[in-house]
């Protein structure tokens, strides 16, 4: 059976020793009072609830699935989902980092951060219900009227409502200027909202007394495209004036998807008849305001393929502890038993530091992104939040797409180290890769996600974005370059920068000529890019461990092994990366398709 222990050693390292965490919070006048002891106190009960309560639900969710009534169109969570939920709402969790103004707790957004990533670990499909919540109130709270604010926002901070948004419909997924769904005004502020949606995770289920539905939509007179869209926000039941349940409004599941993995959460075929919903921010504006929420939505996919990632790795590891088999071709490292313990062979210790690499560094970078979504939303100095709105918006589809793959492959390796085993159902191996896999896809596929960094974050403002990123790298390597000990970090992470430097270039001025070569390269390109931020993470790590390694420690020991590892085993791959990249759209387009 598969186990999890929560990470807290090593968020505590990156908060205290590593990123400055409470010092820069405590700079923010939101955040002024907080400490260390507090946010310790909150992520080891965090821990305990992700263990203890929705751990245990995992296998089993995935196993049983949601069933849906097609009678009532009410659809049930897997059994036990329902009181982990109210564990959840009980215990203050929902409120963690929201507005204490709609009755928030008013923590910063990187503990809740933190908090996601241990709930990603112990049960990616449970995680999903309460996760998509925090996006529709962000963009509630950036976007909605004061009446929607005051009608919704406190019972999504409470949990007693939850949120989802409701984009893609059958004949278009990433391309929404193609939905079809129709508002119509009545008259009195409401609309009636009519069309299919598709792939909407949570859309109906048996957790809470309402749901919130974001739903993308189109007015009578919208234009064509992207440029004619609005959003709603459409309860499931409507809202009475004094804020009590009243009728049940006209938007029901009308099927399940049946995946091939997070089968614990509903992925709802919604329909719409006539449901009722308000205007969320201006008519054929409303990209603008759902894009709040699914940025929100792209961070919260990389945390669930960090959370996976982590707990894969715990668990491969302490299989190949135990699991013997052969002798190492060195001679007998166990000589007492019959077989050596799989985790003296090369290659198994090469899968298993690949994922610790991964989530390890994955976790950094995490972290330092939230600290400055923190920044930019409670600074009072304009330029910084402007600085870290950039940097947020750059590294945004990096987190997505590559923590993404990252996970994928780390899971794919956690379970080849156990062999056979691995694709038997009870070590719950198998259920991390099928449910890693799908993170690859949804909220915008890792292709969108390359094509927005290479195209709309880096090219579109001549690399205004990227260069700010590259100061943070520069600085790094200056402050570092005379430090004999560094020179194993600092020079391949300096090269690698000048080579994305280059890199950028030359691929913007081929796009000029031809934007398909964007296309071409945006894939290859987000991964490089994706190395540049984590061999920047990495070489920061290192250089503390160095700095404490010999104090006995084992933990720095680790840390600056697992660095050591990225650098020689993992970084490499930039190598290929940037050639491929290079090559440019004519091995794509030379064939003829009627070839194919």
């Amino acid at each position: 059976m598969a186990q999890y222990t929560p990470p807290l050693r090593d968020m505590q390292f990156l908060m205290s020793e590593v990123l400055n965490v409470v010092d820069e919070l405590k700079a923010l006048p939101a955040h002024a009072d907080i400490d260390l002891d507090t946010i310790n106190a909150v992520l080891e009960e965090g821990g305990k609830f992700a263990s203890q309560v929705v751990f245990p639900l995992n296998q089993s969710g995935d196993e049983e699935g949601c069933t849906l009534d097609k009678t009532t169109h009410e659809v049930t969570a897997p059994k036990g989902f329902k009181e982990a939920y109210a564990q959840y709402v009980e215990g203050g969790w929902p409120a963690l980092s929201c507005d204490p103004a709609f009755g928030g707790q008013g923590l910063p957004h990187v503990v809740n951060q933190c908090f996601y990533e241990m709930l990603n670990s112990a049960n990616q499909a449970w995680t999903m219900y309460p996760g998509l919540s925090h996006g529709a109130y962000e963009a509630l709270h950036a976007h909605g009227t004061d009446a929607q604010k005051a009608l919704y926002l406190p019972k999504l901070t409470s949990g007693v409502w939850t949120g989802t948004m409701c984009l893609t419909e059958p004949h278009c997924g990433t391309d929404l200027g193609l939905l079809r769904t129709k508002a119509e005004p009545q008259g009195d502020g409401s609309y009636k909202l009519t069309g299919n949606k598709i792939f909407i995770s949570a859309g109906e289920h048996d957790l809470a007394e309402n749901i919130v539905h974001l739903v993308l939509a189109r007015l009578p007179d919208a234009p064509a495209g992207s440029k004619g869209i609005s959003l709603f926000a459409v309860p499931k039941f409507n809202v009475n004036a004094d804020g009590s349940i009243g009728s049940r409004n006209g938007i029901w599941c009308g099927g399940l998807e049946h995946k091939m993995g997070i089968h614990g959460n509903a992925t709802a075929q919604m329909v719409l008849e006539g449901a009722v919903g308000t205007l969320v921010g201006q008519p054929n504006k409303g990209l603008a305001a759902m894009f709040v929420m699914m940025n929100a939505a792209r961070l919260g996919v990389g945390m669930q393929s960090l959370g996976l990632t982590e707990v894969a790795y715990q668990n491969a590891v302490a299989y190949a502890k135990e699991r013997i088999q052969m002798r190492a071709l060195s001679g007998p490292k166990n000589p007492d038993k019959p077989a050596d313990t799989i985790i003296v062979h090369p290659d198994v210790r090469k899968m298993l530091l690949t994922a610790r690499a991964y989530a390890e560094g994955g976790r950094a970078l995490a972290m330092w992104t939230t600290l400055q979504l923190d920044k930019e939303l409670a600074s009072d100095d304009e330029d910084v939040r402007k600085d870290c709105a950039d940097l947020v918006a750059l590294i945004t589809p990096i987190i997505k797409a590559f923590i993404t793959d990252n996970g994928w492959i780390a899971t794919s390796h956690c379970m080849q180290v156990f062999g056979g085993h691995g694709y038997i159902k009870e070590w719950g191996m198998e259920q991390y890769v099928r449910d890693a896999r799908i993170n690859m896809i949804y909220e915008g596929t890792n292709t969108i996600q390359s094509l927005d960094l290479l195209g709309r974050k880096i090219l579109s403002d001549n690399g205004a974005k990227l260069k700010k990123f590259g100061k943070l790298v520069q600085e790094f390597v200056e402050e570092e370059g005379t430090n004999e000990a560094m020179q194993e970090f600092v020079n391949p992470l300096a090269e690698l920068g000048d080579k994305v430097t280059k890199l950028t270039t030359e691929l913007g001025m081929k796009a000029f000529g031809n934007a398909d070569e964007v296309g071409a390269a945006a894939v290859d390109y987000l991964r490089v890019a994706g190395h540049l931020v984590f061999a920047y993470f990495w070489a920061r790590m290192a250089k503390v461990a160095l700095a404490k390694v010999d104090g006995g420690d084992p933990f720095y020991k680790a840390k600056l092994a697992t660095a050591r590892f990225y650098y020689a085993k993992l970084l490499p791959e930039t190598a290929s990366l940037i050639r491929t990249a290079r090559t440019g759209l004519k091995p794509l387009m030379e064939m003829d398709e009627a070839l194919f």
